[in-house]
C-alpha cells in the first residue's frame, strides 16, 4: 500500500496529471478502507453506524488547516481543565449554548456530560457530539477514544501531579434533551397547578362582583326608602315609614354580602378578599398576646434555613473552590449562619415549636369539647393538620415537576432531573406523609421530608395528652423512656457507622442523611419538648419563676448551653474512622439539648423574665412573615435550584456572593411565598369555618 508521505509528495510535486489522478485515487481508496474498518471494529461496540459517520465528518472537518465553523464551535463547546483544581475546580462544563448553535452537515450538535472518576474524585467533562449519537454511543466513544484532535483526546485527564492519581474510569455519560417533551404525569401536574391557581382567582372575582351588585342593591334601596319618607312627611307630617327603616336597619351591607348557599360559601372561602385579612397585617398589640415570641422565633429560624439552604446547595457541585469554602466555615464560628449550625439546629427549633403549638391546639380542643377528648375529636385534630399542610405541599410538587419537565437546564441540572424521576415513583410517599421512611435518594422533592416527620411527630400528641391526663405518673414514664430512646438510638447509629456531626462533612455522607438526618426515631427529642413546654404552658395555674435569681440562671445557662453546643460541633468536625464516644454522645444529645434552650427563651417570655429579647422576638413585622412562613419553607428550593441549574460555569465562594446569593433568593422567596398563602393554603383553612 502506498503511504501517506508518498502521496503527499506525488501531489506536491506531480506535474503529471496522470501521477496526480494516481494520487487522488489512493487517497480515496484509503478513505474508504479506513472508514471500513473503524466501522468494522466499532460495531463491536455498539456505535452505530449514522453516529459513526457524523463522529468522522466532525473530526475531519475539525482537523483541516481551517476547520469550518461548526466543527470550531463544537470543538470550542469541549469542557477544559481551568485553574484551582487543588481547590475543588475540577469539574470542565463546557458551553452547553455554544454547542447547540453548531449546526453541521446532516446532523445537529448536542451536549452530553462525561462522569469519570480518577482516585477519590468525581468530575465531568461536557462534550459536544453530532445528535445521531445515542448515550451508548458517546459511552463507547470515549471508550474506544474516538474523539481526538491532532492526535490527543479531546476528554483531558486531570494532571496526575495535581491529585495524586493517574488511572480513570468512567461512572456514567448523559446527554442534554434540546427540545421540551412533557409526558403525561407532567401535563396532569400542570392541570393540577393552573386548577388550584384558578379556583381562587375566579373566587375572587366572583366575589368582587357579588359585593359590587350587593352594595348597588343596598344604595338603590336606601334612596327608594328616603324618597318614600321624604313623601310620607311631606303629606302627612306625622307618618313614618317605620317598617322600611327597621328592615334596612337590620340587613346591613356587610350581611348582605355574603351568600347561604354552599357554592358561595365556598367561593367567598376562596376569594382573596377572605384569605388576605390579617396576613399582611402588622398589629402594635402583638407584644402583650399570648406566645407572641414564637413569630420572631419562627421566622429567625427560617432565614437560618434558608441561608443554611443557599450555602449548601451550590457547594454539592457548582463550586469551583469547595476546599477554600470548607476551610473557612471549618476555621470560624462566624459561618454557623452560613451553614445553619451543626446540620440546622433551625430544623429542630421547627419541631420544637411544632410540638409545642399541637399540644396547645388539642388541650384547646379538648376544653371546647367539655374536657372530653373523643375520637371524634382525634380524627378531627388530625385532619385539621392534612388541611393545613397538604394543599400547598401538594402544590408545590406539581409545581417543581412541572418546571423540572418544562425547563432546559445547564451542566448543572442533571442532578435536578432525578429528582423528576423520584416523583414519579414515589409521589405516593409525599400524599400518604411518609416520604422519611424512603431512602433519602428516592424522596420527591427531597426537602419535603420535614412535612412527613412534622406529621408523624404530630400524630403522637393526642397519645400522650391522653396519658397525661389519666395519669401524670405513667406519663412520666413514657416521656422518659422516649427520650432515652431517641438519644439512645442516635448515638448507636453514630457510632456504628462513624457519622460525622459537623455540616462540611455530612455533604458527602450518604449513611447520613440515609439512617439519621431524616427518621422520626432520631428527631422525636425536640418534639416531644415542645410538646411537655406546650402541656406546661397551657394547664400552669401559677408562674414558674417566683425569685429572681433563677430567671438569671435560666438565660446564663440557656445563652452558654447554645454556644457550647456550637463550639463543640467545631471540635468534633472530623468524621471518625472509628465508632468515636464523643461523636455518639455529641450526635444523641445535642439536637435536643438545643431545643431546651429554646423552650427557656418561650418560657422565660412567657413569664415576663425575657427583657429585650422578649421586646424583639414579639415586634409586629414578625407577624406577617411568620403568617408566610410555611409557603417560604416549600419554595425557597425552588428558586436555589433553579439558580444553580441553569447555570453554565461553576460558581466562585467568596462572602459576599453568598450574601447577595442569600438576598435574592430571600426577596423572591417572600413575594412568591406570599401569593401562595392566600392563593393555596388560607383557602382550605377558611373552607372548614364557612363551611360548619
Amino acid at each position: 500500500m502506498m503511504s501517506p508521505f508518498l502521496l503527499f509528495k506525488l501531489l506536491e510535486g506531480g506535474k503529471d496529471a496522470v501521477d496526480t489522478e494516481m494520487a487522488l485515487g489512493w487517497i480515496v481508496f484509503l478513505l474508504l478502507v479506513s472508514g471500513s474498518v473503524a466501522l468494522g471494529n466499532l460495531h463491536n461496540y455498539n456505535v452505530s453506524q449514522r453516529c459513526m459517520r457524523d463522529i468522522n465528518t466532525f473530526l475531519w472537518d475539525l482537523n483541516q488547516d481551517e476547520p469550518k465553523e461548526y466543527a470550531a464551535l463544537m470543538y470550542d463547546s469541549f469542557g477544559k481543565m481551568g485553574s484551582s483544581v487543588k481547590e475543588g475546580n475540577v469539574n470542565q462544563p463546557g458551553s452547553v449554548q455554544q454547542c447547540r448553535s453548531a449546526i453541521g452537515p446532516g446532523f445537529s450538535a448536542q451536549y452530553c456530560q462525561v462522569f469519570l472518576k480518577q482516585g477519590t474524585i468525581q468530575y465531568f467533562v461536557g462534550i459536544c457530539v453530532p445528535d445521531s449519537c445515542r448515550k451508548v454511543d458517546v459511552k463507547q466513544l470515549v471508550l474506544c477514544d474516538r474523539l481526538q484532535f491532532n492526535q490527543k483526546s479531546l476528554l483531558s485527564l486531570l494532571p496526575s501531579n495535581l491529585i495524586n492519581q493517574s488511572s480513570q474510569e468512567m461512572i456514567m455519560t448523559h446527554c442534554l434533551v434540546d427540545t421540551v417533551a412533557p409526558d403525561a404525569s407532567d401535563v396532569a401536574c400542570m392541570c393540577v397547578c393552573c386548577v388550584m391557581l384558578a379556583i381562587p382567582l375566579a373566587a375572587t372575582l366572583f366575589t368582587a362582583l357579588r359585593r359590587s351588585e350587593q352594595s348597588s342593591t343596598v344604595s338603590h334601596t336606601a334612596e327608594s326608602c328616603h324618597l318614600n319618607v321624604y313623601g310620607t312627611l311631606k303629606s302627612n307630617g306625622s307618618e313614618i315609614n317605620g317598617r322600611t327603616l327597621e328592615e334596612n336597619g337590620r340587613n346591613d351591607p356587610a350581611g348582605q354580602c355574603i351568600s347561604q348557599s354552599c357554592l358561595s360559601s365556598c367561593l367567598q372561602a376562596f376569594s382573596l378578599q377572605t384569605t388576605s385579612k390579617g396576613v399582611f397585617s402588622t398589629p402594635f398589640s402583638v407584644q402583650c398576646e399570648n406566645y407572641a415570641s414564637l413569630n420572631g422565633i419562627r421566622v429567625l429560624s427560617l432565614l437560618w434555613i434558608i441561608c443554611g439552604h443557599a450555602a449548601q446547595f451550590p457547594v454539592i457541585n457548582n463550586l469551583d473552590n469547595y476546599k477554600t469554602w470548607r476551610r473557612a466555615v471549618e476555621s470560624s464560628p462566624i459561618y454557623v449562619f452560613t451553614i445553619s449550625g451543626p446540620v440546622f439546629l433551625a430544623v429542630d427549633t421547627f419541631l420544637l415549636l411544632g410540638g409545642l403549638l399541637s399540644a396547645r391546639s388539642l388541650l384547646s380542643s379538648i376544653d371546647k369539647a367539655e374536657d372530653n377528648l373523643s375520637l371524634g375529636l382525634v380524627a378531627n385534630y388530625l385532619f385539621k393538620r392534612i388541611k393545613r399542610i397538604q394543599p400547598l405541599h401538594l402544590f408545590t410538587m406539581c409545581f417543581t415537576i412541572s418546571l423540572i419537565s418544562l425547563v432546559q437546564g445547564g451542566p448543572y441540572w442533571f442532578p435536578f432531573v432525578e429528582t423528576l424521576i423520584d416523583c414519579k415513583a414515589y409521589w405516593w410517599a409525599n400524599l400518604l406523609l411518609i416520604s422519611n421512611l424512603l431512602p433519602v435518594h428516592e424522596i420527591c422533592i427531597p426537602w419535603t421530608w420535614y412535612l412527613s416527620l412534622d406529621y408523624q411527630c404530630y400524630a403522637t400528641t393526642p397519645l400522650l395528652v391522653y396519658i397525661y391526663r389519666l395519669k401524670k405518673s405513667v406519663f412520666a414514664v413514657v416521656v422518659g423512656g422516649l427520650l432515652v430512646i431517641t438519644t439512645v438510638t442516635s448515638a448507636a447509629i453514630t457510632a456504628c457507622l462513624h457519622l460525622p456531626v459537623f455540616h462540611p462533612s455530612t455533604v458527602t455522607s450518604d449513611n447520613y442523611v440515609l439512617y439519621y438526618y431524616v427518621k422520626p426515631y432520631t428527631r422525636y427529642g425536640p418534639f416531644l419538648i415542645g410538646i411537655l413546654t406546650g402541656i406546661y404552658l397551657t394547664t400552669k395555674k401559677d408562674q414558674l419563676l417566683k425569685e429572681k435569681w433563677q430567671p438569671a440562671l435560666g438565660w446564663f445557662c440557656c445563652l452558654s448551653l447554645m454556644v457550647l453546643l456550637i463550639g463543640l460541633a467545631y471540635l468534633l468536625k472530623e468524621t471518625p474512622s472509628h465508632p468515636s464516644v464523643a461523636h455518639a454522645l455529641y450526635q444523641g444529645m445535642h439536637r435536643l439539648l438545643w431545643a431546651v434552650t429554646v423552650s427557656w427563651i418561650i418560657l422565660a417570655c412567657e413569664e415576663g423574665f425575657g427583657g429585650f429579647i422578649k421586646t424583639f422576638l414579639s415586634f409586629g413585622f414578625w407577624v406577617p412573615l411568620s403568617n408566610i412562613s410555611f409557603a417560604c419553607y416549600l419554595i425557597h428550593p425552588i428558586f436555589i435550584i433553579l439558580y444553580n441549574g441553569l447555570q453554565e460555569t461553576p460558581m466562585h465562594y467568596t462572602d459576599i456572593n453568598f450574601m447577595y446569593l442569600f438576598l435574592g433568593h430571600l426577596v423572591l422567596t417572600l413575594v412568591f411565598s406570599s401569593a401562595l398563602t392566600v392563593l393555596i393554603e388560607k383557602p382550605y383553612l377558611h373552607l372548614k369555618h364557612r363551611s360548619i
